[in-house]
């Protein structure tokens, strides 16, 4: 370890001060792992904390209940269109959760709303991947400085689609063309201020890649703005409501309701993955990996297959500390392929992505299942758009 030409480094950098030494060193970079990921982290609690506001508010419901169609080839596309759009403005895993909860009012028989639940892990990865904001790892790469927000939407949009509608063509041929049993429509109070909530939601999250295009400040600042702004809106509009109905439009309630543990997962992997750049391991690994490999854009397929098997957050720190923008430079085309590739490949398993590990749970779709009739889907539409890069 103290052959390590960072420690080296930091020590002939430090040796007048009271720095030197291995503690200083641990100390130093530690620091500096933490303020780079601290940004991500308060990124995501500022999104997350939006949404379960816009979700407390029934906000969603204004999209989810217009879809009326009991074609089930119609009612597949529109599902499909939907969660893909949404999750680039929202996130895959919340728009995962939102719409397979509307397949549950909506379609009574399991089977069939197995493969209506693939579609959305599908489409929700697929939307997630092209947006800044809607996937972690595009998000990570994002804040990391490796791609910027016209260019990721330009170059990582069309092979987006491509993965989403081989997959959603096929299973319209898969299903057949027989109208389902019309279901009891659902009679629920409006909450005040839905509209409005819903509205300054959507927009609080587009305008973060605008803010920080134009004033060059850190993402995550732009994202408490939004929050903020969010917040004053919800207590204006319940200034009037009693106060324990009130308290459930919080944004204090809504951040308690967030999931918290994946926000913590997420620190802990990211400081794993830090400690190993720092020792020099994965800088060693792109070596290896890139002399027995050669094209980047397999490198980027590899990576993207091993985030089916992997969570991808984990898969994508590790190669923002493989390789350097020294060697890549911003909006470089592996970044953007790298982008592509971890966002979709989780499709591939269903245990691949939070979007998949969420719809597991909520619709207790077994691993075999989901093996045999969606990864091969899947796997399809991964290398369908994948070819749009080679090409």
């Amino acid at each position: 370890m103290f052959e390590l030409p960072q420690y080296k480094a930091f020590i002939e950098h430090h040796q007048d001060n009271q720095h030197n030494g291995f503690i200083g060193f641990v100390t130093h970079y530690l620091e500096h792992h933490l303020g780079e990921i601290s940004q991500i982290l308060f990124f995501l609690l500022g999104a997350m904390t939006i949404v379960e506001l816009v979700d407390a508010h029934h906000g969603f419901r204004i999209v989810t209940d217009r879809i009326t169609t009991q074609n089930p080839r119609v009612l597949l596309w529109i599902i499909a269109i939907l969660t893909f759009f949404l999750s680039a403005i929202l996130d895959n895993l919340t728009t995962s959760i939102v719409l397979v909860s509307v397949l549950r009012k909506i379609i009574k028989d399991p089977s069939l709303r197995k493969f209506f639940a693939g579609v959305v892990i599908i489409s929700a990865n697929a939307g997630g991947a092209w947006s800044p904001i809607g996937d972690v790892t595009t998000t990570m790469l994002w804040i990391g400085g490796q791609i910027t927000t016209p260019a990721v939407i330009k170059l990582v949009f069309i092979p987006s689609v491509i993965n989403m509608v081989v997959p959603v063509t096929v299973i319209t041929f898969m299903i057949k063309d027989k109208l389902m049993a019309d279901s009891a429509p659902m009679v629920e109070d409006k909450i005040k201020g839905r509209e409005i909530i819903f509205i300054s939601g959507i927009l609080g999250l587009i305008s973060v890649p605008i803010f920080k295009t134009y004033t060059h400040l850190p993402p995550y600042m732009g994202m408490l703005l939004a929050l903020g702004v969010i917040w004053l809106i919800s207590e204006v509009v319940h200034k009037r409501t009693d106060h324990h109905e009130r308290l459930r439009f919080t944004a204090a309630h809504a951040l308690s309701r967030i999931d918290t543990s994946s926000v913590l997962f997420f620190l802990g992997i990211l400081l794993a993955v830090s400690s190993l750049e720092t020792l020099g391991i994965l800088s060693k690994a792109a070596g290896s990996l890139t002399e027995s490999v050669g094209d980047m854009r397999i490198i980027a397929l590899l990576i993207g297959a091993a985030s089916a098997v992997v969570d991808n957050v984990p898969v994508v720190a590790a190669s923002m500390g493989m390789y350097s923008l020294t060697e890549f430079p911003i909006d470089h085309s592996f970044w953007h392929f790298l982008t592509y590739a971890s966002g979709t490949g989780g499709s591939m398993l269903i245990i691949g992505s939070a979007a998949g590990v969420a719809v597991m749970g909520i619709e207790k779709i077994d691993f075999i299942w989901y093996l045999k009739k969606i990864s091969w889907l899947a796997l399809i539409g991964y290398l369908a758009g994948a070819l749009w890069f080679f090409i």
